[in-house]
């Protein structure tokens, strides 16, 4: 079984993530590509180079963002902290200390490190009628503060940003994934401020490099093919940060919302070492956490971050196959939910439509049986499968898109067979399979439709041509 294994021994925010994933095996070039599926790349720059932290190298990722008013005078934009502020502290090799003072209504303190060879340091009061303390040397990793005075240029809320995933062209599963972390943060960010999710404003969750940190880690993770991914104890940090309601401990309150149920540790160092970004990214997708695991290590990877502690600031992620694991499950299983609702008088023509807004509010699937209702009237039973969480959106799809006046709800528990992803040379190039496992036996494999359909096309051949080659070199000998 393939695992991508996270230590957070330093905690973990998103760029962190980016970083060590990239530095794991994912290609950089593919990562910004699929990026630029979301339409905003006049938004943002994404900077990904190596680097060194604490002697140990890795992979550092900033996202610029463009039009950022918080810059200095190199025109650099400065960190205030995760992934709710903007910014990036950049290495000149001086360090600035100044104590500027603007009275806007709330107050700021940060604390800026340039390193451009020489030492000041850097104490700003605004007064804006409410207190940050920012670490400006962070970047968006540590020593994270909360900004509740700044609004970026874009403020997206959590519908918002599910439209614009759902509306790209990124595919299915990094929809998925990436809704399912916004998904998380919302949740937590609605609970601390005593609020619906459609309530609650996002000007972090839908700050631009939040959402570059959140999809690009789905982009990430589904191209590590993985079939678990498991993390250790996550490093919380310790000490203060201050808010709009002054100083509060670390973690901050939406991080502890989204860490329940979730075995953390603190104290390591006096900064905020995990964001809640770096939180939705474990929360929505580690199966395990375990500080001792017979994994077989294949693949190292580092992400770095910026502030240097007095242990190395980085993530590090493990590529490995999982040898043994005494609580395997033959199959994935999991509660969802079917949505039924009987129709006889509605144009067969408009089902299309319609089922295409159910899987961008989030439908695991679709069906259409064709049935005969009372009075021997011929009609259509539209069935939705959803999650929980989607079921108000798909709702509205339903009562909004089609005639029904109504929809039956059953609770359904669905079993699914483990996957293993590999990459098979034929002569109209990689072709990925998908191979299905149970009983810790592979007995049955498919050709991916979408890889298959894309070299069928490229070398101007029949689809049934590709199918064919993949069976050749899976039956060679």
């Amino acid at each position: 079984m393939k695992v991508l294994y996270y230590d957070c021994f330093s905690g973990i925010s998103g760029d962190m993530n980016l970083g060590a994933l990239v530095d794991v095996g994912v290609d950089p070039d593919y990562l910004k590509e699929e990026l630029s599926k979301l339409n905003i790349d006049e938004e943002f720059e994404l900077i990904i180079k190596p680097g060194m932290k604490n002697g140990i190298s890795g992979t550092k990722v900033d996202v610029l963002v463009k039009g950022d008013p918080r810059r200095d005078g190199h025109g650099h934009s400065h960190d205030h902290g995760h992934k709710h502020e903007h910014g990036h502290t950049h290495d000149h090799g001086h360090t600035h200390d100044h104590g500027h003072t603007h009275d806007h209504g709330h107050t700021h303190e940060h604390s800026h490190t340039h390193d451009h060879g020489h030492t000041h340091e850097h104490s700003h009061t605004h007064d804006h009628g409410h207190t940050h303390d920012h670490d400006h040397s962070q970047g968006h990793e540590h020593g994270h503060t909360h900004d509740h005075g700044h609004h970026h240029h874009h403020d997206r809320n959590y519908k918002i940003i599910k439209e614009m995933i759902n509306s790209s062209g990124l595919s299915h599963a990094v929809k998925e994934l990436s809704i399912n972390m916004f998904y998380e943060i919302a949740v937590a960010e609605a609970k601390v401020h005593g609020k619906s999710v459609d309530e609650v404003h996002f000007h972090e969750v839908g700050a631009v490099d939040s959402i570059v940190d959140i999809v690009g880690a789905a982009i990430c993770l589904d191209a590590l093919k993985v079939d678990k991914i498991m993390a250790s104890t996550v490093q919380l940090g310790g000490g203060f940060v201050m808010c709009d309601h002054g100083k509060i401990p670390v973690p901050a309150p939406a991080t502890t919302e989204i860490l329940k149920g979730i075995p953390v540790k603190s104290g390591l160092v006096q900064f905020e070492t995990t964001t809640p970004t770096g939180a939705a990214i474990l929360k929505a997708n580690v199966e395990k956490y375990t500080d001792s695991h017979a994994l077989t290590i294949e693949k190292t990877g580092y992400g770095l971050g910026t502030k240097t502690f007095e242990v190395p600031n980085v993530l590090r992620v493990y590529i490995g196959e999982l040898e043994t694991e005494k609580d395997y499950e033959q199959s994935v299983k999991a509660d969802q939910y079917l949505l039924e609702t009987n129709i006889d008088d509605m144009s067969a023509e408009l089902y299309n439509y319609v089922e295409t807004k159910l899987f961008e509010k989030g439908a695991l699937d679709v069906y259409k049986t064709p049935i005969i209702m009372k009075k021997g009237r011929p009609a259509v039973k539209l069935s939705v499968l959803i999650r929980d969480k989607d079921r108000e959106e798909i709702l509205d799809v339903v009562f909004n898109e089609t005639t029904s006046g109504g929809v039956r709800e059953y609770l359904v528990t669905k079993h699914m067979m483990k996957k293993k992803y590999r990459k098979v040379n034929t002569e109209y190039g990689e072709i990925q399979v998908k191979d299905f496992y149970h009983k810790d036996a592979c007995i049955k494999s498919k050709a991916e439709y979408e890889d298959c359909a894309k070299a069928a096309k490229e070398h101007n051949v029949s689809i049934k041509k590709v199918y064919d080659a993949v069976w050749k070199v899976e039956n060679r000998g």
